[in-house]
Formats: structure tokens, C-alpha cells, sequence
């Protein structure tokens, strides 16, 4: 069966998907997403109650909300601006007029029993996502979007603090959502696993979503079917409410098993509903799966159609900066990055303004992959190891360059780079000042470093013997011991050339040579 393994950064606390085995021989899935992102605004989506998340229960409610008699909603026009954004960056048609429907089911956490959304006449239309080796992907594949809709959330409902009570929080009811349904173009739990990260990172590019998983900012319904190779597509069962890539990977993993089994058993697959038990790694029926009909559609009498003009549409379209894709190529190309830093920094850290504000110019040219170096690892390592994200790094990226130019100057060392950076984090000073305090200067003197040279010679002479005699590895320990003596801050350069010199060479490519023709006599 197909398996998703997942690597975790302990550091980051990122996941990257591997693709590990394959679906059983003879039979193929096919799956098609419902994403439910929650839109980006301040107020929900017919009402002015805010949509902070994790408030006290039921602080957030209006009189719309709550369905009182006679309220009626009014569109958050910045959700508007949001969708249609979003639909553009997943190369969607935005439709010039849409609609609102009323969608009717009976659940304690949906006051008015029913949910406006846009079933029959959604805001957008197509468009597709790709996904290439740079995703993961085993090959690049497009997977087609077919719809993209505004709707409202539901409130959401406790069911096991009291014993044979619901209890209801409404602070979550009417936030305005996108669902964004994709065409059936996903054949694995691991392109499914892929899809969902890139479109996450898509929402959270163009900022007309969090998506966070956890948080619940983004939630995923699947629809599994399976058939065997060259037959037509199966029936389908839809999993719902899969709010982790590891989860959904698992999920449709154990429902291909279970269609499978099923099917070689004499069985057939009724439509459903299903649940994922993480536990059993099993998949369980929720409800039967309810039919267009069943949930009444109706045109919402108290919203008119929604008229989006092309100078609206044109104007938003203009405020999209480069999409995530192009943007990763740019980078690779423009700053010699490999695969893997360039997507540390645009998707995982979402540091990439950061590190590009840091590789300017400024005294001289700053080298590109030493910046991404310091970035990814040294600034990224130390605020992780103080439990702080990157968005709320509190070193400045002017205090961070000026650290990268005093290693690349050699004012200091990149050892002594890695400690001051540690104390920038709890300090405002700027580094040179921190060097300074601490008297952690590179020597750069050769003639302090020349003394320390003739004293250590004095005290090991058969060694110093032996490195005239052609013993480079011991040139390399009389080195160390400097080192050592200097605590790391003697400028390797300006030592090289003193321990030549109080060997009697006049440079350190001399003393190479000298060592060189010695050691081609010997032989």
C-alpha cells in the first residue's frame, strides 16, 4: 500500500513527506481535496464580531450569529477582496456575478439551520496547482481546482464535558471561509500530502489565509475511490475533518485498504461519510453520504448577486507580488541556493524579506550563501533553541548584517560569530560593542603571535626539529597549541605567517615547498 513516512526537523518542527512504497499491484486510488481555509479578515463574514482565535467561549457572537428573527447579513467586502486574490494566484476565472445559496441541515452549532454559501454560482472557477520535483514530487503533475466558493463556518460543539450534554461555543460561527474543491487529479496519499502543503503555502503567501492545520484556520474533507487498472473510477467515500498532512496521508491510506479489501471480498462500497481512527489506523462510517437534494438548496433571499467588475478584478491582480514558484526560482538563480535553503527560507522560516534585506550591499559585497548560512543555521538555531519564532526574531537585520560583515572582515571569527549572536538575542547592543565587552577582537598582530610561536618552540624542541626535518602535521599541532593559547582568536592568516617566520621561512607557501622537496628526496 502507499505509505507516507514523514521526516521531522526537531529544530523547526517541519515535516517533509517521503514517499516510501507504492499502492497494491493490479489497482489505482483516485482522490479529489475539499479544503475549507478560513478568510483573513478581522470580522466574519456577514457580521462584525471579530474572528479571534482562542477567546473566551461565546464572546464573539452577534445578533446574526446567533440567528435572532429578522437579522440579516451584510458581506465583509475585504473577504471579497481576499477570494478573488487567492483565485488569481491559483490561476482561477473570478466569475463576474455569483450567488449565495442557503445550504439546509439541523446541528446545535448552526443557529439559523442553514449555511449561506456559494454551491451553484461560486466566485471562481478552475485553475489548478502544480505540483514539481521542487515540491517533492516524483513528477511534476497539475492538479485542477474546480471551484472556489465563499461560505460561512459553523460554531463548534462540545460533546463530552458534561455526560449526555452538548455544550456550544459560537464564536466561531459565521467566520467567513473558501472552500476550494479540486478536480480528482490526485492518485496517492503522498501527492494528496503535497497538494495540501503547497496550497497552504500558497493562502499564507498571498495572506488571504493562516492556514494553520492546528489551529483549524485550514481544514480537509477527501474523497477516496478505488478501481482497478484500466476499469472506470469507483465509488467514492468522503473523510472528513483531517487536520494534519500526516493525518490525511494516514487516513487515505487506510481507506484504500478498506475499499480494496472490501471490493476482492465480493463487497461494493456505498457512499459515506467516514472517519479516521488514528489509533487503529482504520477508517469508520460517520453517516450515509447525503445527497444535493437532502441539504434543500435555495437562492439566499437576503443577499443580491455578488457583481465583480473587471477594473475591480484587474486593480487586485496588480497587488499580487511574485507567486511562490517564481519566486523559488528567482532566488536559486539570483543567490546560488540550493533546493533545500531556498525553501528553508520561503516556505519552512518564511524568513526570505529577512535574508534578502541582509545580502545588500553595504560596506562591501556580503556573500550570498554565507548570509543563507547564518540565516538557516546560526539566527534560526538560536532562536529556536529560546523557543522563539522566526516572525518574532528579535535581532534586526542591520544588527545581523553588521555581525556577517566582522566574520567576513575578519574583525572576528566565525566561532566567536556563533557566540555573539547567541547574546544578541537578550541584548540591543550592536555586535562590535558586544566584541568589544567581551575583548573577543581577532589577533591580527603578528608580532604578538610571533612571541607566542618562539616560546612554544622553546618548550618543544625535538617537535619543532621534526617540522624542519618535513613534518607538516606537526607544523599543524604547533598551530593548534596557538590556537588554543589564544582562545580561537588569532587571525589563522597572520598565524601561519608567524610560525613560518619563527621557523625561518619567510612565508607559509615557503615552508610548504621547503616541506614538499623534502619530503620527494625521502622518497
Amino acid at each position: 500500500m502507499f505509505r507516507i513516512a514523514t521526516k521531522v526537523n526537531k529544530r523547526h518542527g517541519s515535516v517533509r513527506l517521503l514517499n516510501t512504497s507504492t499502492i497494491k499491484e493490479g489497482w489505482e486510488a483516485v482522490i479529489g481535496i475539499e479544503v475549507h481555509a478560513q478568510i483573513n479578515t478581522k470580522t466574519k463574514l456577514f457580521s462584525d464580531s471579530s474572528t479571534s482565535y482562542n477567546d473566551l467561549i461565546n464572546t464573539h457572537v452577534s445578533s446574526f450569529d446567533a440567528a435572532f428573527p429578522g437579522v440579516q447579513p451584510r458581506l465583509n467586502d475585504h473577504a471579497v477582496e481576499l477570494a478573488v486574490k487567492t483565485a488569481l494566484a491559483l490561476q482561477g476565472q473570478v466569475q463576474k456575478r455569483s450567488t449565495f445559496d442557503r445550504k439546509h441541515y439541523f446541528y446545535p452549532d448552526l443557529p439559523q439551520g442553514y449555511q449561506i454559501t456559494q454551491q451553484r454560482e461560486p466566485i471562481a472557477r478552475g485553475g489548478y496547482i502544480s505540483l514539481t520535483e521542487n515540491d517533492g514530487a516524483i513528477k511534476p503533475l497539475k492538479v485542477g481546482i474546480h471551484q472556489l466558493q465563499l461560505e460561512q463556518d459553523t460554531g463548534k460543539s462540545f460533546h463530552d464535558m458534561r455526560p449526555g450534554e452538548t455544550l456550544l461555543d459560537l464564536n466561531r460561527a459565521g467566520t467567513g471561509l473558501m472552500e476550494i474543491v479540486t478536480m480528482p487529479d490526485l492518485r496517492s496519499s503522498f501527492e494528496a500530502g503535497l497538494l495540501v502543503k503547497k496550497l497552504q503555502n500558497i493562502l499564507q503567501w498571498v495572506g488571504s489565509s493562516k492556514a494553520n492545520l492546528e489551529e483549524g484556520s485550514m481544514r480537509c474533507d477527501v474523497n477516496v475511490s478505488v478501481n482497478r487498472v484500466g476499469e472506470g473510477f469507483g465509488t467514492r467515500c468522503e473523510l472528513k475533518n483531517l487536520n494534519r498532512v500526516r493525518i490525511l496521508s494516514m487516513a487515505i491510506d487506510a481507506e484504500i485498504k478498506r475499499q480494496i479489501n472490501v471490493i476482492e471480498n465480493g463487497g461494493k462500497i456505498s457512499v459515506e461519510t467516514r472517519r479516521y481512527d488514528e489509533d487503529k489506523d482504520i477508517t469508520f462510517k460517520l453517516r450515509d453520504k447525503e445527497n444535493a437534494p437532502d441539504y434543500r438548496y435555495m437562492p439566499e433571499p437576503d443577499l443580491p448577486p455578488l457583481i465583480i467588475s473587471k477594473n475591480y478584478i484587474d486593480k487586485i491582480a496588480s497587488t499580487l507580488s511574485e507567486l511562490p514558484d517564481q519566486c523559488l526560482d528567482r532566488i536559486m538563480s539570483q543567490y546560488e541556493l540550493n533546493i533545500s535553503n531556498a525553501n528553508l527560507l520561503l516556505h519552512e522560516y518564511k524568513c526570505l524579506d529577512f535574508f534578502e534585506e541582509a545580502s545588500k550591499i553595504v560596506c562591501f559585497g556580503r556573500n550570498h550563501k554565507a548570509v543563507a548560512n547564518w540565516t538557516l543555521n546560526e539566527l534560526s538555531g538560536t532562536l529556536a533553541s529560546k523557543n522563539i519564532s522566526f516572525q518574532e526574531n528579535p535581532i534586526s537585520v542591520e544588527r545581523f548584517g553588521s555581525l556577517i560583515d566582522l566574520v567576513q572582515g575578519g574583525t572576528i571569527t566565525g566561532k566567536t560569530g556563533k557566540d555573539v549572536i547567541k547574546l544578541m538575542i537578550d541584548s540591543k547592543s550592536n555586535p562590535l560593542d558586544i566584541v568589544k565587552e567581551k575583548g573577543w577582537l581577532r589577533i591580527t598582530d603578528k608580532a604578538q603571535l610571533r612571541l607566542l610561536c618562539d616560546e612554544l618552540i622553546k618548550k618543544s624542541p625535538e617537535k619543532a626539529k621534526a617540522v624542519q626535518n618535513g613534518d607538516s602535521k606537526l607544523f599543524k599541532w604547533f598551530i593548534g597549541r596557538v590556537m588554543g593559547r589564544t582562545k580561537g582568536m588569532a587571525d589563522p592568516n597572520t598565524l601561519n605567517q608567524a610560525l613560518s617566520n619563527a621557523f625561518g621561512w619567510n612565508s607559509y607557501d615557503e615552508m610548504m615547498e621547503t616541506v614538499d622537496n623534502k619530503n620527494k628526496k625521502s622518497l
